[in-house]
């Protein structure tokens, strides 16, 4: 009968290259040269399969195809993926090939007048054998899309990296044309402590650049960085309520070509509060990052303001600028004051007697309050 069927195998394979082609749209393209090809793998498996059943020693083996038409098989699926058919196209292919192939074989085994009880255990090979390759297929197309993704993954975070480093708007645009990413209007920075990243980027925006590993300006520090596609603030809201119990830091929106703005804000605005473990929101911390920008000028300017308290005891200055700065802070509403020092308004009232005796006519002096209010009331921001 082995003799019968490797005579037919050409028309047999033809058959279901055929079934194959007709019954899946995404083959309907391959006639011609690549149908051959189709009629060509479909026969080499076919043939691996007989060439198994023929070697007596394994015959109980039959279903377990040799490692060549295994590493056909895989080949099959890599290249499958590389031509653009789905994982459920591949699949639906080969369980239309094996009922063609079977319906054919069946019948020449049929026509050879072999026993009803040889011909169920044939089948039942056959099909597990077809099984076989089909895993091993799958295995392939599995690899190259991993392969893929790998790469893909590599391009989108250099691409983020060159957008960390800035550049011209033409330079980048070609960029992301080569990685293969549509630039948003504009994108926020966020930076996420690496344990409790996992999955966040599918749950805020699939778009958005992911760059792992070490961060500029965050050496030492095991953060991820997202660079999310967000056009206003009601899209911002919803990144901070996916993110509200984590460790991260959310960047102000910035266009894409200049995000780095975006990540270097977030990355001042972590390192005022390092380590804090909670969401921060850059926005939230605009007048800390303008008085620590320059931290020695700051302290001049703190001496300055006080200066007219030198004189006075360690203990006598600390409570006179504690008041000064409450009442810079609720705009001399004596209560208010009081409230927040926990002290009696009279209190109050006594201390800032002492404070106007001491500064004068600087009190009427809006620069003077301005340079107060800088040093004093935003001092512990």
């Amino acid at each position: 009968m082995l003799d019968v069927l490797r005579s037919e195998l050409p028309s047999i394979a033809a058959s279901a290259a055929t079934a194959v082609i007709e019954e899946v749209p995404a083959y309907s393209d391959m006639r011609g040269p690549e149908g051959a090809t189709l009629d060509r793998q479909v026969e080499l498996a076919l043939r691996g399969f007989l060439a198994l059943l023929s070697d007596s020693s394994a015959e109980k083996d039959a279903a377990t195809p040799i490692q060549p038409v295994l590493d056909a098989a895989f080949a099959l699926g890599r290249g499958e993926f590389r031509s653009g058919r789905t994982m459920d196209v591949l699949l639906s292919a080969y369980r239309i090939g094996a009922r063609a192939s079977w319906r054919e074989l069946s019948r020449v085994a049929m026509n050879a007048s072999i026993s009803i009880d040889l011909l169920s255990r044939f089948a039942e090979r056959i099909f597990a054998y077809i099984d076989e390759l089909s895993a091993s297929s799958v295995a392939g197309y599995t690899f190259e899309l991993e392969a893929s993704e790998r790469s893909r993954s590599r391009r989108l975070e250099e691409l983020a990296r060159r957008i960390l480093a800035g550049g011209s708007l033409e330079s980048l645009t070609a960029d992301a044309e080569r990685a293969k990413w549509d630039p948003p209007e504009s994108l926020c920075a966020v930076l996420v402590e690496t344990n409790s990243a996992q999955g966040i980027r599918a749950r805020i925006d699939s778009r958005s650049l992911l760059v792992p590993g070490e961060l500029p300006g965050l050496e030492g520090e095991d953060f991820v960085l997202l660079l999310i596609p967000v056009i206003g603030s009601a899209e911002r809201s919803k990144v901070k309520e996916t993110l509200r119990d984590r460790d991260a830091v959310i960047g102000p929106i910035r266009p894409w070509n200049e995000a780095g703005l975006s990540y270097a804000r977030a990355v001042k605005v972590r390192r005022l509060h390092q380590p804090e473990g909670r969401l921060l929101d850059a926005n939230d911390h605009l007048v800390e990052l303008v008085v620590s920008a320059d931290p020695e000028a700051l302290e001049d300017l703190r001496r300055s303001v006080l200066s007219p308290l030198a004189p006075l005891r360690e203990s006598t200055r600390e409570k006179l600028a504690d008041t000064f700065m409450a009442w810079l802070l609720h705009q001399g509403r004596r209560e208010d004051i009081a409230s927040s020092l926990h002290i009696h308004p009279q209190t109050v009232r006594y201390r800032m007697g002492q404070i106007r005796d001491l500064y004068g006519e600087q009190l009427d002096d809006p620069a003077v309050i301005l340079a107060a209010t800088v040093a004093l009331a935003l001092d512990d921001a």
